[in-house]
């Protein structure tokens, strides 16, 4: 059986061929100074080339009729410092959402056994703190806690939360320049524990630029869980376990979406985050037509996934191992894509989070 880029199916579906060799120096400690500086590897399906450009040029790489897909979710201050008061020891915790009735769903670490009942001093890094009174422990090692304070949980962390940086960012430790810059420009949907980085390159004058072009741009929403922090661990891609994150489609987005299609237009997505959004909703309906729509997808698109709606991808360089990776080496082909990413440490591009880009036509 075939699979992508010459290389046998099998192959592509084991893990250790998604694995690369990136020096420590060019991971992207902090964002450029200007957004749409950041450098973008342009890599070509048909042709099977690569091409250097930065995004700025992104506009004159989109054609009139096309659709630019933008995840709108926005980063929430979720990670949380503080101290247990019984014994003291310091705690951490990361907020992944709330529950209808209000209390909150937390991953904790602390040395040392968490009780039920205790309760934790949330330090804030401007001054402000919370008390949160854990209630149980839940599954997969996530807890349930109550805000001693009463109130909607948003207002809450922007008190005493942190942006929640990737590890491999300054070990996480965030500055006051992250709390503009780990977040698109056009983000308005709070919900996401980590930012769709493919975004954040775009400037709201590279975006009019590509309007002006006669491109639509439209909006999806998924919000980033805590499983996008996590490596495939199963080394046969099928054992994988997808983790599930929730999104939205309107059906304004949705009709303008289905008019790029039905005409001579591409759809562009940017990020795989509105990959999984449009394909899930595409998988929902036997014509692949898109319709409005919101839940929960836990879709894992590796070798062997046929596209429905998106021909353009706008992506940021990945972690090897990563779901991210697998998505972006199927739709681009995996021995092209292979070839860019080697083009992109031997060209000493910026990779993850704050790095550089890479569009796929």
């Amino acid at each position: 059986m075939p699979g992508f880029g010459g290389l046998p199916l099998a192959i592509a579906m084991s893990l250790s061929d998604y694995d690369f060799n990136l020096p420590e120096e060019l991971i992207a400690q902090q964002p450029l100074p200007h957004r749409a500086d950041s450098r973008m590897l342009v890599a070509n399906r048909a042709r099977r080339t690569c091409e250097h450009a930065h995004t700025r040029d992104l506009p004159s790489k989109l054609r009139s009729g096309d659709c630019l897909v933008l995840n709108d979710s926005r980063v929430v201050p979720a990670r949380l410092v503080g101290s247990r008061e019984k014994t003291g020891g310091a705690w951490e915790g990361l907020f992944l959402h709330a529950q209808p009735d209000g209390d909150w769903v937390l991953i904790c670490k602390t040395r040392g056994r968490l009780t039920v009942g205790e309760t934790i001093l949330v330090n804030g890094p401007m001054g402000g703190s919370l008390r949160l009174a854990l209630l149980h422990k839940g599954e997969n090692g996530k807890w349930i806690a109550r805000a001693e304070q009463p109130g909607d949980y948003l207002p809450l962390l922007e008190q005493v939360g942190r942006i929640p940086l990737p590890q491999y960012i300054r070990r996480g430790e965030m500055t006051p320049e992250d709390i503009a810059r780990y977040q698109t420009v056009y983000a308005t949907q709070p919900g996401s524990v980590a930012a769709p980085t493919a975004g954040l390159h775009l400037t709201e004058q590279v975006l009019r630029k590509i309007v002006d072009r006669g491109v639509t741009i439209a909006r999806v929403t998924l919000h980033v869980g805590l499983g996008t922090f996590r490596p495939i661990q199963a080394e046969n891609l099928e054992d994988h376990v997808m983790h599930s994150e929730w999104y939205s489609l309107t059906e304004e987005s949705a009709a303008a979406i289905n008019a790029t299609r039905a005409g001579s237009g591409r759809v562009i997505a940017v990020g795989t985050t509105s990959v999984r959004v449009l394909e899930s909703v595409a998988a929902k309906s036997p014509d692949g037509e898109l319709h409005a729509t919101e839940g929960e997808t836990n879709l894992f698109i590796r070798p062997g996934f046929e596209f429905k709606v998106i021909g353009g991808l706008l992506t940021n360089f990945h972690l090897p191992f990563s779901t991210l990776l697998v998505l972006v080496r199927t739709f681009g082909g995996h021995e092209l894509i292979r070839q860019a990413y080697q083009q992109a440490i031997n060209e000493r591009y910026r990779f993850f989070s704050y790095g550089d880009a890479m569009l796929i036509e």
